[in-house]
């Protein structure tokens, strides 16, 4: 099979990328770079100006929409937040208008999008077919999906993994929380007791394989370990894997808010959500455990 990936450039995209070449895949990526792997087809893309190279797509059978601004790489003014959006509403818009408008083979599109879809629900337990809530967070995952789901209009599987923490020691969320801690300085946020739904990396790219070779999956589902840690337990998990003491007092809500404003609720939020959906749709876990998964990571 043949595999078009947006956002390969990113972390997860490059660890996408090298478990399908292992497997035998063709790999194309979409950057705004020419890429140096040797083994993987770069092509050029601009979505802001609306420039898509139409080869991207030859012999493609398979798109992985990884594409998007960091949700937490900078302060969310209203500029930032129309970029957040647009960068995942757009990007997928300008791959289904080439597809109206350039012969293909493309029959499925599998998709990422966030549990923030559910935002802060204290300790419901969430499933995919739990409402949404009306702040900033929810509403861009309502429009991504949205923007996703047009290709159904053209015939194509569509598949939407919400998902939740990524634990990679390189990227995303577990560098941040983990740098206090290496400096002493570490303790949970807020209470403490708001839940985090996390899963380890390598469950995340082997996920993404699922959805790609099992043809009849289709819909959304949350991607997210078996088992939701709290914020002082994931706090208190990594601290052991770093020995690290535990004595700092919690950083205080009010000085997060202050600090980070609306985009506080990333780590003030609680978002409890259930993997039964993809557990019973045949996914199995490496990581169902959030001390293994730090154990490895760290390891």
């Amino acid at each position: 099979m043949n595999i078009l990936i947006t956002g390969g450039a990113g972390g997860l995209g490059k660890r996408l990328s090298k478990l399908l070449i292992q497997k035998g895949y063709s790999v194309n990526v979409l950057s705004r770079k020419p890429g140096k792997d040797k083994d993987i087809k770069t092509f050029i893309w601009d979505v802001d100006k609306g420039i898509i190279d139409e080869h991207c797509i030859d012999g493609i059978d398979t798109i992985v929409h990884l594409a998007g601004a960091g949700i937490a790489d900078k302060r969310w003014t209203d500029e930032r937040k129309k970029e957040i959006v647009e960068s995942r509403t757009r990007s997928v818009a300008l791959i289904y208008n080439l597809l109206k408008s350039r012969a293909n083979k493309v029959t499925s599109v599998i998709s990422a999008s966030g549990i923030g879809y559910y935002s802060d629900r204290g300790d419901e337990l969430l499933a995919e077919d739990s409402a949404p809530t009306t702040n900033f967070i929810s509403q861009c995952c309502i429009d991504w999906e949205a923007a996703v789901d047009e290709g159904e209009r053209l015939g194509l599987r569509i598949v939407k993994f919400r998902t939740g923490v990524v634990l990679d020691k390189d990227a995303g969320a577990l560098p941040m929380l983990a740098l206090p801690l290496k400096l002493f300085i570490g303790s949970p946020i807020g209470d403490g007791k708001q839940w985090i739904s996390w899963i380890h990396w390598q469950d995340v790219v082997d996920m993404y394989l699922f959805g790609i070779e099992n043809k009849t999956l289709k819909g959304v589902f949350n991607m997210v370990a078996p088992h939701p840690v709290t914020n002082a337990q994931m706090t208190s998990a990594v601290a052991k894997q770093l020995h690290k003491p535990l004595w700092a007092p919690k950083v205080p809500a009010f000085l997060l808010k202050l600090l980070l404003g609306e985009m506080s609720s990333l780590v003030l939020g609680s978002t409890k959500v259930s993997d039964k959906k993809i557990s019973e749709a045949g996914f199995s876990f490496k990581y169902p455990e959030v001390a293994h998964a730090l154990k490895e990571i760290y390891g």
